[in-house]
């Protein structure tokens, strides 16, 4: 008996081994074709969760896969960070394996793109803008809707030496992100003169226009990973993020960041 019970923990323990080592070989297999598809300079963090990963091999789908990628480059924004949670994975063991699959059907798909504050500031030409939490949630009286087809996604606020006026003077400004269809916008609205913001310089009124509006512009990205339309955009820490999600959409390992 006790070398039956042996064998069987020796053979679990064999089963258990040879499933995490098909779930790393497929993982690694994936980061490989989004590294080569989307042309970036190290392979992104794949990982596929569920036990066992040989049972949904024989399925033929996956229950999770994350995806998260740094560098990823953008034609408006330069490089950017790519995260995608990918719900329902179907693709046969055969092309799992292989080298032939390039599209793959999902059944939900969530997918992120995280500006950093450097990218974001050469976005908007102010080199060494910084990016902060507000100090409490912003309200425009509508319940964060900005009006017909448009949404807020709450303040931030932005810090970086621009004009004012024939001067140079760093500056911080709060700001909404707003969503509007597919068009992403960060609107200036106040100075700011908080702990969150690194400005004492007081911008006389005339020129406070003008400054703000250094701070304002639209963010010029349409879609989100494979493809995804843009649903949600807010802050996260010194990050901008859009966000969106798609339910039965195919995606392209070639084209990681559509355009």
């Amino acid at each position: 008996m006790r070398k039956l019970i042996l064998a069987l923990v020796s053979l679990l323990a064999l089963v258990v081994v040879v499933d995490f080592g098909a779930a790393a070989y497929s993982e690694f297999r994936v980061s490989r074709s989004l590294r080569e598809g989307a042309g970036l300079s190290s392979d992104p963090q794949v990982t596929i969760t569920g036990f066992p990963f040989l049972t949904q091999v024989a399925e033929g789908r996956y229950q999770h896969v994350e995806i998260r990628a740094q560098g990823v480059p953008s034609d408006a924004l330069g490089d950017v960070a790519v995260e995608a949670d990918l719900h329902g994975v179907h693709v046969e063991a055969s092309d799992l394996f292989g080298s032939s699959v390039r599209t793959v059907p999902v059944d939900h798909l969530d997918g992120r793109v995280k500006i950093e504050a450097t990218a974001l500031g050469a976005y908007l030409g102010i080199p060494d803008l910084e990016v902060s939490a507000p100090p409490a949630d912003r309200s425009d009286g509508t319940g964060g809707s900005g009006g017909s087809g448009m949404s807020t996604g709450g303040g931030i606020v932005l810090t970086g030496t621009v004009s004012v006026g024939p001067l140079s003077a760093t500056v911080s400004v709060t700001a909404d992100l707003v969503l509007d269809g597919d068009k992403v916008t960060i609107v200036a609205t106040d100075l700011y003169f908080g702990p969150e913001g690194n400005a004492d310089f007081t911008v006389p009124a005339p020129l406070k226009p003008a400054v703000l509006g250094l701070f304002t512009r639209e963010i010029d990205i349409q879609q989100l990973p494979f493809g995804v339309r843009p649903t949600k955009v807010y802050a996260e820490g010194s990050q901008v993020a859009i966000e969106g999600s798609g339910d039965n959409v195919v995606i392209n390992l070639d084209e990681m960041l559509a355009s």
